[in-house]
């Protein structure tokens, strides 16, 4: 199908939300709702957009909740392909919710790709964006379908970190840093069933295919260049003492997919970092015994966690009786009431440094997330032009970058500092 400009600015509606019912689609449904309401007051160009599922009276629930009697509804089924043919040819851009994206994201994929729709998600499952990848980025070049995955905690705090962080070194330093020491300096958030559900579907599909463990464990997993760098990566998986802060430090749950997005990001923008750039991820925990004891106790739970999901009669026990079920999440209190501080330590040459941070005024799983997945997707709809960034697999940093920074801290309640 053709996807050219006259084509694109003819579909009835510029944004989707696909799996508007799933927890985080209801927040982002919400948070679309109250930013578009005043964006479309100032603007003669107001935005379009509808939400979608599989299921017509859980969407009119959404819709009630949303409080827009004249918001579309739109149905559509992962199972279904016509369907999500039909809903990509609709639209300009689709922002889907529904994970895990390993057993449910393909189809969507596909059905933007072939209509040259583009599509931003917030998966962190790297062995997904991988196989997506390898399967459909000569297609979406071709017709000029932008797809850009992880536009949520996982992972663009990391990736517009990173690239404000090298911004930042090439204005003071006049040259990127080599290293990259991402730091969780503090955290408060909660996690949904559908988090779990994604997660849950990661570890079984290592625990069973060595294939898979084998890509999950190569930090250039994402990069598609034929001499992608082999730079030996730095990873923290068990407790080590950061003698500079005065701090333990433990695994984080999420630099699997983060220092993969980060390294592809890298390779987009030209190896702008550096083909020996190294960036790596931890948990900042508090110094002396009980540091110590909190990240051995942290390393603990989330290998036993790791090893009951492997299993199918763990497995089970885990998801009907210790997990929370999909739909489920933090309530609205304890969304607002949520955070993240993230620190970024850069090395120079000659022992040069600098130092920044990103912080988020909500749960950042949630509260923020939704913020950055609605933002992500108005950026590539609205500043970003089909001729600049055309069709293929994009990263966030490589793809929006710093006018997504800007919209981050406009309308997103994220912050960019340097220290």
């Amino acid at each position: 199908m053709s996807s050219d400009t006259a084509s694109q600015d003819s579909r009835p509606y510029d944004i989707i939300l696909y799996g508007a019912t799933s927890f985080v689609g209801q927040l982002t449904a919400a948070y679309l709702h109250q930013f578009l309401s005043q964006a479309n007051k100032d603007n003669a160009d107001s935005v379009r957009w509808a939400i979608a599922g599989r299921n017509q009276d859980k969407l009119t629930q959404v819709k009630d909740q949303v409080g827009d009697s004249n918001l579309p509804i739109l149905i559509a089924d992962s199972e279904d392909s016509p369907s999500l043919d039909a809903l990509a040819s609709k639209s300009r851009v689709i922002i889907s919710t529904v994970g895990p994206y390993l057993k449910y994201g393909e189809p969507l994929i596909k059905a933007c790709v072939d209509n040259g729709t583009d599509y931003v998600d917030l998966t962190g499952e790297a062995i997904f964006i991988k196989a997506m990848l390898d399967k459909y980025q000569s297609a979406a070049q071709a017709s000029g379908a932008r797809i850009v995955n992880s536009c949520g905690f996982d992972s663009l705090p990391s990736d517009l970190g990173v690239l404000f962080t090298q911004n930042y070194a090439q204005q003071t330093l006049n040259a990127p840093c080599h290293t990259i020491h991402m730091r969780v300096k503090a955290a408060k958030g909660g996690l949904s069933g559908g988090t779990f559900a994604s997660m849950a579907t990661i570890l079984e599909e290592v625990g069973t295919n060595k294939a898979a463990r084998k890509l999950l464990a190569n930090p250039y997993v994402l990069n598609d260049d034929p001499k992608r760098p082999n730079v030996r990566q730095n990873s923290v998986k068990v407790p080590e003492w950061d003698a500079q802060n005065k701090r333990w430090l433990a695994p984080f749950i999420m630099e699997s997919i983060n220092t993969r997005v980060v390294h592809r990001s890298n390779q987009l923008r030209g190896y702008e970092y550096g083909r020996d750039f190294k960036y790596d991820e931890a948990m900042w925990m508090p110094s002396g015994l009980k540091g110590r004891l909190l990240s051995y106790g942290l390393v603990a739970g989330m290998a036993g966690f790791a090893a009951g999901m492997i299993f199918k009669p763990t497995r089970d026990l885990i998801n009907d009786k210790l997990l929370p079920q999909s739909g489920e999440g933090p309530n609205k209190q304890e969304r607002d009431e949520g955070y993240f501080d993230i620190r970024f330590f850069g090395e120079g040459s000659h022992g040069k440094q600098v130092l920044t941070k990103v912080t988020g005024d909500k749960d950042p799983g949630y509260g923020s997330t939704c913020q950055m997945l609605s933002q992500s997707a108005l950026c590539l709809l609205q500043d970003i032009s089909k001729q600049e960034i055309t069709g293929g697999f994009w990263t966030p940093a490589s793809s929006m970058g710093e006018r997504l920074i800007e919209r981050l801290q406009a309308h997103a309640g994220i912050t960019f500092e340097v220290l």
